[in-house]
């Protein structure tokens, strides 16, 4: 079964561009019309950009037209300080590639999504626990103490089922009144692989649109609903149960095939069987359940610090060396 023709039918989007541009042209057999891909090597990381540049594009890898940096890194899953903080660096100079700042009175608000109670959804509200809010400081304390440092606000406003409010309403009531020059909203992502968990950062300058992130339900927060540019970096935590099935499944038939006893049987294994093996296997929850690995929380805590400090780095200049500092 394709995979395209499986996320179909399990009602699973892609939220990584990256993943979406590698699974269609790897079902075309060559480059996608409107899409381009470019590449770049860090110390602690591989960059890839994919661009979408126009409707034809969008309509084929199912995200708007816009520039979708996806860093890929290891380092994510180790303990470690110094390479947290190259990996920040390498966040942060790809994220000042995509802020619309005009003047150094721009201003940002950093919206934390998704559930504090629910650790693979808790991302977004870790990162607003680390981030440096400075709004309020401006007109409360002299001038000079507030050279260097951009007025940022942050909320983390939870999720429907326990606030009884859409997201998406809270954050427009928030932007309506403290008018930020820029959104950037951080969110937890369902990954098309259990490769990419702990490994990989997007950051999207098109905002988040409908049917993204875990819940697969949130809606979109994006220039068009905010009236504002949203940034948003996104991190997978999850991968839809159906997709490691079909991979388990599809890899067993693979290296099977040739076996005399089982050629047989490997021949039967249409796209139709596979699906309703799978749906079998998963019922109750066939369209619903994510995994998770059990080390979530030190993956959350390492990313949600990597990614306050570059936006610490990258939106107050006067203070990049000492960054690390406040988070550690």
């Amino acid at each position: 079964m394709k995979k395209t023709e499986l996320y179909r039918e399990l009602g699973i989007n892609l939220d990584l561009a990256l993943e979406a541009h590698e699974t269609i042209r790897g079902e075309r057999g060559g480059e996608i019309p409107g899409v381009s891909l470019e590449e770049e090597s860090f110390d602690t990381a591989h960059v890839r950009t994919v661009t979408v540049l126009d409707q034809r594009g969008a309509s084929i890898i199912g995200k708007p037209p816009g520039k979708y940096i996806t860093i890929e890194s290891d380092v994510l899953r180790i303990n470690n300080k110094a390479l947290h903080e190259q990996l920040s660096k390498t966040l942060s100079e790809k994220l000042k590639e995509t802020l619309p700042f005009k003047s150094e009175e721009d201003s940002v608000l950093i919206v934390g999504l998704g559930n504090w109670n629910a650790t693979p959804d808790a991302l977004g509200p870790k990162v607003v626990e680390k981030t440096m809010a400075t709004r309020h400081l401006y007109g409360r304390v002299p001038q000079e103490l507030t050279n260097g440092l951009r007025s940022v606000s942050a909320i983390a406003p939870g999720v429907l089922g326990i606030t009884g409010i859409e997201t998406a309403e809270i954050i427009k009531g928030v932007v309506e009144k403290t008018q930020p020059s820029l959104v950037i909203a951080i969110d937890a992502l369902a990954a098309g692989s259990v490769e990419r968990i702990g490994s990989t950062i997007q950051i999207a300058d098109t905002g988040i649109n409908p049917g993204s992130g875990v819940g697969n339900k949130r809606a979109g927060l994006n220039v068009e609903t905010l009236g504002v540019p949203v940034i948003a970096i996104g991190v997978p935590t999850v991968v839809h149960a159906g997709i490691i099935a079909h991979d388990i499944i599809e890899s067993f038939v693979e290296k099977m095939k040739n076996k005399p006893p089982l050629t047989q049987l490997t021949k039967e294994m249409s796209p139709p069987l596979l699906r309703i093996i799978i749906d079998e296997v998963l019922q109750p929850y066939s369209n619903s359940l994510m995994v998770t690995p059990k080390e979530i929380d030190d993956l959350i805590e390492n990313t949600s610090k990597v990614i306050a400090m570059a936006l610490t780095e990258s939106l107050h200049p006067a203070m990049p060396e000492e960054v690390a500092n406040y988070l550690h």
